[in-house]
Order: structure tokens, then C-alpha cells, then sequence
């Protein structure tokens, strides 16, 4: 795909001005999140507080109406949205994903109405990962065709989003076998959403089944998936990393709480209060040089798909192979890095704060049952032999992949 006449452009937002209009949203999201996560309520307001922030258009270059905003801004700031409330972070993975998509993509009237979608509120949710045991290459979800439009039939799991959406992001196979994504309204008939999401963390982001029964897509909302951006597995995974990061700050913000709060200490301890103890402000160092450097590897991946980005833009099929390989060992290693130190913040915390840490008021554990749900999506398990296989023999780890760049769940 020529990136040549593409709604890409280079990114003109400033991080700190970008964190100076979003944070107040982000501390409002934060606010609520403790009492959502015990109760499981979801949060349809605060997503909607973001899209009427703009947050949907963070990537959007200004003159489509957007914030203009890099990548690597855009994931620093999906950072800070996780540590404020890493369910409603990873509701925005699909969405985001698609508006990459639709800026890619060459300029079209259907495209340029996408841009329009955006700009107007309208938020997109996920549907690519087969029910049922079924993989990318063996897709069982049909797209065919209907007088003058489309019709998709097929169950999906893993739907992250979908009870927020207006649209949602179909991967099915057309008459021929090929894979293609259709967007279907939410809200249309044929159309059936299923909140059965068991997993004992990431509990309110809409992850659960989606059913389709000849629900209706137009054709102009029908495109080829191997025509996708390039570096979409790429992205969704980074966006898994960026809310990970976030963990690991609010880790270390209620870690730092937590101690202030504690009245005793133990009698072999080595002050008498906690915040005084040096044994237990070594740990909430080590918490801080954690989450640093998770969010420090996560701004070093990013900065690679705005690499990408740009070769696409300037229409290098050279340059965007090499960003690519680039990006793909950069994120693989990012994710082993800030993964590790997701799950070492959330189980050394508590060397902390001592039993008084395992209240269910504080609910410390979130940190860790949403870090290990988000880091079972792709597994690490994987990428140190792809790693050590592009360092040793020269091979592209990307080739792994059904699709380009690496799709993951």
C-alpha cells in the first residue's frame, strides 16, 4: 500500500501540552476505579468522557480534526491512562488500531468519511479473534455477498471494547477465502454482544463473545486485510505494553500511599514507622526504577512505529521493510522488559506494607491480576527464541505471524 496518498502526516503535538489537556480527564477516570473494580460496574461514562476529550483523535493530524499527536505520544499517554484505569486503557486498543487503519490507508471518499466517524465521537471496538478454538488460518466467519450490500455471520471471543462501540472491527473471509475486516454497527440488527469475560483480571473491558447472523455492512465499510497498516500486530501489542507500563506506575503510586498510611511497624523492623524504615523505602525504590523503566522501554519501542510510519508516508517500500524489522525486535524486547517489570512491581509491593497490604479496601492484587491478564495475550515465552534467532541467524521474527507484523489476541 502506497503510503503517498494516505491521511498520514508528521506529528505536530507537543507530550507535555498533550498531557496537559488529557490528565484531567485521566484523574476523573481514576477516581472511580477502585469502586469499579470491586463491584465490576463498567465504565461507559468515563469512556465516553475521553471521546468527548478527543481522545479518539489523538493521532488524528490537525487538519482532519485531530490532536496530531506521534505514536510514541500516543502510547505514553495510553500509559498514563493505565495507571488511571487499565480497563478503560485497553478498551481504546481496537479503536485506536482502526484510526491507524483508516490514516494509512489511501484517501478515499469512504476514508475521508472514517476521518468524519472520528471527528464525530463514533468509537470502534474489536472483533477479529475466533470463538470456539478458531485461528487466523482457519477463519470461520463468513462475508458475503447480498443485492447491494454485504452480510457477516460468524462468533467471535475476546471482543475487547464491544459493548462501548458504535462499530465494530470484523475479521472474516470473503467468497474467495480472502480475509477481510468489515465494519458492522453495534447497534443493527443480526448483531448480539455477550458480556461472559471470566478472566480473573481485566474484568470490565468488554472482552467477552460477539455473535453475527447476516448482520448488514456496507461496501464502502469492506477492506482487504492484507491491505491493513503494516505494523498492526505491532501496534496492538505495543498498546498491551503501554497499559502494562501503567500498572507499574500505579503500583508504585499505591504502594507509596499504602506506606504512608501504615501505623506500626514490627518490632525487628529497622525505624518505628514504616515511612521511616529503610528496608521498606528500598523497596518502594525499587518499585520507582521499575516503572521507570518500563515506561523508558516503552517510549524506545514506540519511537519505532513512528518509523514505520514515516517510511509509509513517504512511500519507501525499502525503508518501511527496515522499519519494520526494526520495530518488531524492539517491541519484542519491550515487551519481555516492561512485562517483567509489571509482574515483579505488583508481587513486591506488598514486601512493603505487611498484612495490612492484602486488605480487599485497598485491593492491591488488581495490579497484579490485570498486569498477568494483559501479559498472557502474546505470550513472552516465545519472543526470547525469536530474539536470540534474529541475533544469532539473521531471522525476521516477523515471518512467524499469519498476518503481517504479528497479530496477537
Amino acid at each position: 500500500m502506497s503510503g503517498a496518498a494516505s491521511s498520514l502526516r508528521s506529528a505536530t503535538a507537543d507530550l507535555a501540552e498533550l498531557r496537559r489537556v488529557f490528565r484531567p480527564v485521566f484523574d476523573k477516570v481514576a477516581d472511580g476505579n477502585l469502586e469499579r473494580e470491586k463491584g465490576r460496574v463498567f465504565p461507559f461514562e468515563q469512556v465516553r468522557w475521553l471521546v468527548d476529550a478527543g481522545f479518539s483523535t489523538v493521532r488524528v493530524p490537525r487538519e482532519f480534526g485531530g490532536h496530531g499527536a506521534s505514536l510514541r505520544q500516543t502510547f505514553l499517554l495510553l500509559r498514563d491512562l493505565g495507571a488511571a484505569d487499565p480497563n478503560v486503557a485497553h478498551v481504546w486498543r481496537n479503536h485506536l488500531a482502526f484510526v491507524e487503519d483508516r490514516l494509512n490507508a489511501p484517501r478515499s471518499a469512504a476514508t475521508d468519511r472514517w476521518l468524519e466517524r472520528f471527528k464525530d465521537g463514533e468509537f470502534v471496538g474489536g472483533g477479529w479473534t475466533e470463538a470456539n478454538n478458531g485461528t487466523y488460518a482457519d477463519i470461520k466467519t463468513k462475508l458475503t455477498p447480498h443485492e447491494d450490500h454485504w452480510l457477516v455471520s460468524g462468533a467471535k471471543y475476546y471482543a475487547t471494547g464491544s459493548l462501548y462501540a458504535d462499530w465494530l472491527d470484523v475479521l472474516a473471509v470473503n467468497p474467495e477465502g480472502a480475509p477481510t475486516t468489515a465494519l458492522v454497527r453495534r447497534d443493527q440488527p443480526g448483531v448480539v454482544l455477550t458480556d461472559d469475560w471470566r478472566g480473573f483480571g481485566q474484568k470490565t473491558t468488554a472482552s467477552g463473545s460477539a455473535t453475527y447472523d447476516a448482520a448488514r455492512v456496507e461496501p464502502e465499510n469492506v477492506f482487504p486485510a492484507t491491505e491493513r497498516f503494516a505494523y498492526q500486530g505491532l501496534f496492538y501489542q505495543t498498546s498491551l505494553l503501554a497499559i502494562l507500563a501503567g500498572i507499574t506506575q500505579a503500583t508504585l503510586r499505591d504502594g507509596v500511599a499504602a506506606l504512608k498510611a501504615r501505623k506500626r511497624n514490627y518490632g525487628h523492623a529497622l525505624a518505628e514507622t514504616a515511612a521511616q524504615d529503610p528496608q521498606l523505602l528500598q523497596v518502594i525504590g525499587k518499585l520507582s526504577a521499575l516503572a521507570f523503566g518500563a515506561e523508558a522501554a516503552l517510549a524506545a519501542s514506540a519511537a519505532t512505529l513512528d518509523d514505520i510510519a514515516d517510511a509509509h508516508r513517504a512511500g519507501d517500500p525499502d525503508a518501511v521493510g527496515r522499519a519494520l524489522l526494526a520495530g518488531n525486535v524492539a517491541t519484542n524486547q519491550a515487551q519481555l522488559v516492561i512485562i517483567s517489570a509489571a509482574l515483579e512491581a505488583t508481587t513486591l509491593v506488598f514486601d512493603a506494607l505487611g498484612s495490612s497490604g492484602v486488605s480487599e479496601d485497598l485491593l492491591l492484587d488488581r495490579h497484579w491480576r490485570n498486569a498477568r491478564t494483559l501479559a498472557s495475550h502474546n505470550p513472552r515465552v516465545y519472543k526470547e527464541r525469536l530474539l536470540g534467532d534474529f541475533h544469532v541467524n539473521d531471522a525476521n521474527p516477523a515471518l512467524v505471524y499469519k498476518f503481517g507484523a504479528g497479530q496477537s489476541e
